[in-house]
This record gives C-alpha cells, sequence and structure tokens, in this order.
C-alpha cells in the first residue's frame, strides 16, 4: 500500500502515517471503484452547518460517483440552497478541474439535484412521492453492481417514501443517517422504517456525528475557529460562501462523507473518519398508554408513544397538539378512541409536555418523559430483528462527554481537517 507523504506541516509524522496505514487511501480509486453516492440534505433550513458539509462534500467530489443531492428539509430549505452551492462550486470549478479530471460539472450536478418533502411524515411515516423519493428509487434501479451510498444530513422522509413505494431498492442501499436532532424533527418516517424494513443496511449516528466539531485536537490552526480563519477564508468562492454562514466549524453531517473517504465502508465496526459503530439492540419504542411523568423513563434518541384515550364526548372530528420544547406535535387519531403523538428526545434531559386539544379531557393536559442513557445490559444484545443496523458505540472510552461515540471520530480531527485544508487550496489556484 502507498502512503501519502501530504501536509507534512499540518499534523505529526507518525498520526499521518497512521492515518494512511489504518484507513487507506482515498484519492486513488478508479471509476469503478468509487461509491455511489446520494445526499439528502435540510439545507438552508434552521442551522447552517448543511452549507458547510455541502462545500466540503463539492471539494471531494471527484472521490465519488455522486448520483443525487436531494432537499429534504425541515423548515425552510429548498432545493434552491443546493443549487446556490453549485453556483460557488462553477466559479472554482476551473481550478479544481487542475487538480482531477473526475470532478463533476456545474451542470451534471444541477440536474441530480432534486426537491423532496417539505413536511415532516404523518404519522403513518409516508405520504405522496416526491422528486427526490422517485430519485432515490430511479438510482437504485440502475444495472450497476455497486451498492448505493443514501447520505441523510436531514429529514429520513424521502428515503421512508422510495423504500414504500419500490421495497425491492432496500438490498442496495447502504444509508448513513445523521439521526440525533433530525430524529427529533421526524420521528413517524424513522418508526416507519423501523416497523416495515428493519432489514435495511444503516447506520444510525445519534452522537457519533459531534466528533467532528468537539474534542480532539482543539489546539492552534485546529480549533474551530482558527481553521476557517487559516484554511477556508479567502479560499476560493466556495471557502467564502463557507465562511459567510458560519465563521467556525460545524459541519455536524460530514462524518457520513468522511466515513467513505478514509475507513471500511463495508464494516462499520472499522475505525474511520466517520466513526466506528456497534450492531444495533433492538430500536427502542416506548408506548404508554397514559400520559407520562418526569418519573417515567426512556432511552435517549428513542421514539415515544403516546397512546391518550379521548373519552366519551369526543368530537367527530378531535384535533390535539402537544407541544414540547420548541416543537409542536400533531396529534393523530386513527378512529379507535384515542389520540396518538410520537416524540424523540435528542438529549439526557427531563422534556415538559403540554396539549391543546378540542377534547375536553385532553386539552390543558400536563406531562413529561426523562431520557436516559441506555442500559449496559441492552447495549450488549445486538438485535435479530435488525440485522443491518448499526448505532452509536456506548463504550465510555469512546465517548466525548454524553456524547457516545464522538471520540471515534474526533481522534482522526488533524487527519481529516488537514486533508480538508488541501483540498480548499484547490480552490484558492490551479495547479501548476
Amino acid at each position: 500500500m502507498s502512503i501519502r507523504l501530504h501536509h507534512i506541516s499540518r499534523m505529526p509524522l507518525v498520526l499521518m502515517f497512521l492515518t494512511n496505514m489504518i484507513l487507506g487511501q482515498h484519492d486513488s480509486l478508479s471509476a469503478a471503484d468509487k461509491h455511489r453516492v446520494i445526499v439528502s440534505t435540510d439545507i438552508g433550513g434552521t442551522d447552517p452547518d448543511d452549507f458547510q458539509s455541502m462545500v466540503h462534500l463539492l471539494v471531494y467530489a471527484d472521490c465519488l460517483d455522486i448520483e443525487g443531492l436531494i432537499s429534504s428539509p425541515f423548515g425552510p430549505g429548498r432545493k434552491q440552497h443546493i443549487l446556490d452551492v453549485i453556483a460557488c462550486y462553477e466559479k472554482d470549478y476551473k481550478n479544481l478541474r487542475t487538480y482531477s479530471d473526475e470532478y463533476p460539472t456545474p451542470d451534471a450536478l444541477r440536474a441530480m439535484t432534486k426537491q423532496g418533502e417539505t413536511e415532516s411524515a404523518p404519522y403513518a411515516g409516508v405520504r405522496d412521492s416526491t422528486e427526490g423519493s422517485r430519485w432515490i428509487v430511479e438510482c437504485a434501479l440502475r444495472d450497476d453492481p455497486r451498492p448505493l451510498h443514501v447520505m441523510v444530513w436531514g429529514g429520513v422522509e424521502d428515503l421512508a417514501q422510495a423504500l414504500h413505494d419500490a421495497p425491492d431498492i432496500l438490498p442496495k442501499l447502504r444509508v448513513y443517517y445523521i439521526g440525533g436532532p433530525n430524529k427529533k424533527w421526524g420521528p413517524d418516517a424513522y418508526q416507519y422504517i423501523a416497523d416495515h424494513h428493519s432489514s435495511l443496511w444503516i447506520i444510525e449516528a445519534n452522537s457519533t456525528y459531534r466528533g467532528w466539531f468537539t474534542g480532539g485536537d482543539q489546539s492552534g490552526e485546529w480549533n474551530n475557529t482558527e481553521f476557517v480563519k487559516q484554511h477556508i477564508a479567502g479560499h476560493g468562492t466556495l471557502g467564502e460562501f463557507f465562511t459567510s454562514k458560519l465563521n467556525a466549524i460545524k459541519m455536524g453531517d460530514t462524518p457520513s462523507v468522511g466515513w467513505l473517504l478514509k475507513g471500511s465502508p463495508s464494516d462499520p465496526t472499522q475505525p474511520g473518519w466517520g466513526g466506528q459503530f456497534v450492531r444495533a439492540w433492538d430500536r427502542p419504542h416506548s408506548v404508554f398508554n397514559r400520559m407520562t411523568t418526569k418519573d417515567d423513563q426512556m432511552e435517549v434518541f428513542g421514539v415515544l408513544e403516546l397512546v391518550l384515550p379521548l373519552g366519551d364526548a369526543a368530537p367527530d372530528n378531535p384535533m390535539a397538539e402537544l407541544t414540547v420544547e420548541n416543537q409542536t406535535l400533531v396529534g393523530h387519531a386513527p378512529g379507535d378512541g384515542t389520540m396518538r403523538f410520537r416524540f424523540c428526545p435528542k438529549a439526557l434531559a427531563t422534556y415538559k409536555f403540554t396539549i391543546r386539544s378540542n377534547v375536553a379531557v385532553l386539552d390543558g393536559k400536563a406531562g413529561g418523559i426523562t431520557a436516559v442513557a441506555p442500559q449496559s445490559t441492552i447495549t450488549r444484545r445486538p438485535s435479530l430483528r435488525f440485522p443491518n443496523w448499526w448505532t452509536d458505540d456506548p463504550s465510555s472510552e469512546l465517548a466525548e462527554g454524553d456524547h457516545d461515540g464522538a471520540k471515534s471520530v474526533s481522534r482522526w480531527r488533524a487527519a481529516f481537517l488537514g486533508d480538508f485544508a488541501e483540498r480548499m487550496d484547490r480552490c484558492k489556484k490551479a495547479k501548476k
């Protein structure tokens, strides 16, 4: 195996040597060996980090076979926000092409940019097909022996819809899902996949992703703010765009790309820039036939389902909303005399609920739940029902505070940031 001896001034030689020996290379692949990739992103939504991750993806676009860029937001994000980044890429394209003729043309990227679902899924988990969900199906059905890697940076609705519409695509998919806060906004689509497509090959990274910006070497140029100042600002149009959105590293979705650049994508237990994972235990789904209180507990990142009786005097069209933190959950009345809500806690905390409803027995009702870490006896039992499901490694040595698995990413910080810095240099000047 050849060893890449670059950015020597930016990282210790020993670490650089180990990184390449353990993880291999990402820029020596033939076209047939490139990973097929679709990215589903909530770019333009409530968090600027997807803009940063999209810039990172595009400067590595020569290493990957990108087949789709899908806008799958919760909030104001739309397809146009992806196109805005591609417009910046177009201005740097001339420089990028001097380093590799494998960079896709801006027009090719525009052609594969699709609008996905713009609302959270209903209780059923699916609604109607979208341009984005249909594109996932179309790409998965292509006559190509390589698996199709679907990187979910935002809502999982389009993936759920694609699986619903064409379940035969499931064996072709390899999913890396940035769960955590995204799961909070889409528990119904997530639960649909868990209930109906449990054999899906999927990494559910609820907290591991935080290692891209939390922990690791944060000294000097590796500091989140200092890195942007030294290695992103002034580096082409993409660099200026990155900096305009946030002047520090967040990039919470980028581990999904790092997982393909350095590591063993066929074996999530192995080390890599995108982290390392364990076989998932049964996916936590806590169902209560009453309003819970703060004394009730559930597993963090699990799905809580409240099934509340409507009583005898319910109107013909019962409606209810449950408010928790900054989120309002619309209740589902299936016609069986109950109102149902699903909620996913994104952190170890106690949450408070209040309900507004046209049903007298529900209106004004209050409650709560306490989200706790999974028990070790549970995490040591890989699920038979979810044979290809992977999640954060709960080992204490890989945790950054409360964030399980984050050190499996942050320990490579100097390596992946050093490599990213070199990539951004490509935007700044052509290769001589």
